[in-house]
């Protein structure tokens, strides 16, 4: 850090007194007078040198930064009186070397003005002349810290909303309901104790489902063919509770396998639907699932039935639809359309992601 602040330091000193020494050579044709010249360049750079480094590491840290204007104003004008006094003030013992107007003067030429007025003036408009390069080197060193503090903070708020995000989001993740885990346990444990052929498919369906879960649902964006595998794994997993045949429908669309969307997406829909349709009533209960997907947009839905009295078949887990609508503010903002409709009878869900 404090090397960093040297470096600006030792750069704005040579950008502005590097500056003001082209100025002054052009306007003053240094090459007729090179003695004068040396010696106003080399007390301007000085000066600039001082300016530059108190502001840049005492008044715009200490003053500026901490919201203290008056005061960082008052010290800058102090700053710059002081830096003209230090260099060109008649009574140092330096100030006829660092003076190039030293071979008449000040007092000389007061004197040889009659005026008072006219004496003032002259004076003043010499100390103005002295001050001009340090003003601009105070002002143009302010403007560039000034500049650079606020795009630094730009990044840091911009970094803060990211990681914001990504915590957000493991969060949101983290809470994917673990009831259908041990539901799908419990389901291939019957299997192998009746020895039956799909226990070992089963098993190798929730070993998929846990390594996405644990692994590939880190990244950012997965291909669409990972989400879908996940979603027929859940649902078959999930029938190995009932044989009758529950009316439950799925149509996938897996021809764009490679189109990127983010894990987990779709399944807490999934899970609320088989959480809330009583879907083991073979009279009424029923489950749709459907997935289409065009040049880069895609479309998600779900229908399930309703219970007459209410029916919730576990308490635990799922993320909530409160919590799926955060997630895909986060990961979708102003790129999905989220509609939501119940009656007496159907709950459904209809989702549109825009994938650009």
């Amino acid at each position: 850090m404090v090397r960093n602040v040297n470096h600006r330091i030792l750069w704005q000193i040579l950008v502005w007194g590097g500056a003001w020494l082209l100025i002054s050579f052009i306007l003053t044709n240094g090459l007729d007078q090179p003695e004068r010249f040396i010696r106003r360049g080399f007390s301007s750079l000085i000066g600039i040198a001082i300016i530059v480094i108190v502001n840049l590491k005492f008044l715009l840290p200490q003053l500026y930064f901490k919201k203290k204007l008056p005061t960082f104003i008052l010290s800058g004008i102090i700053l710059l009186i002081g830096v003209v006094l230090l260099l060109y003030s008649e009574v140092l013992p330096w100030a006829d070397w660092f003076n190039p107007l030293r071979e008449r003067p000040f007092a000389t030429l007061r004197e040889n003005i009659p005026d008072r007025k006219g004496r003032n003036l002259i004076f003043g408009v010499q100390w103005m002349r002295h001050m001009v390069p340090f003003f601009i080197a105070f002002l143009g060193s302010t403007l560039i810290e000034i500049a650079r503090f606020a795009s630094r903070k730009e990044k840091e708020a911009i970094r803060f909303e990211k990681d914001k995000l990504e915590a957000e989001v493991k969060f949101l993740k983290s809470q994917i309901n673990p009831h259908f885990l041990f539901n799908a346990l419990n389901n291939i444990y019957a299997l192998t104790v009746i020895k039956s052929d799909k226990a070992p498919e089963n098993l190798h369906r929730l070993s998929g489902m846990l390594r996405y879960m644990l692994y590939d649902s880190n990244e950012g964006k997965v291909p669409l063919k990972k989400e879908i595998d996940y979603l027929q794994n859940y649902i078959n997993l999930a029938l190995l509770k009932d044989s009758r045949g529950l009316d439950i429908t799925v149509d996938l669309d897996e021809s764009r396998p490679d189109l990127l969307v983010a894990p987990l997406l779709f399944i807490p829909f999934v899970e609320n639907a088989f959480k809330h349709s009583k879907i083991e009533d073979l009279e009424n209960g029923m489950i749709k699932i459907g997935l289409a997907t065009y040049d880069n947009q895609l479309e998600f839905m779900v229908e399930n039935s309703v219970p007459q009295n209410g029916f919730t078949k576990d308490k635990v887990g799922g993320i909530g639809l409160v919590n799926i609508k955060q997630r895909l503010e986060l990961l979708y903002p102003d790129k999905h359309v989220l509609n939501i409709n119940q009656n007496e009878n159907l709950f459904k869900v209809f989702l549109k992601l825009d994938l650009k």
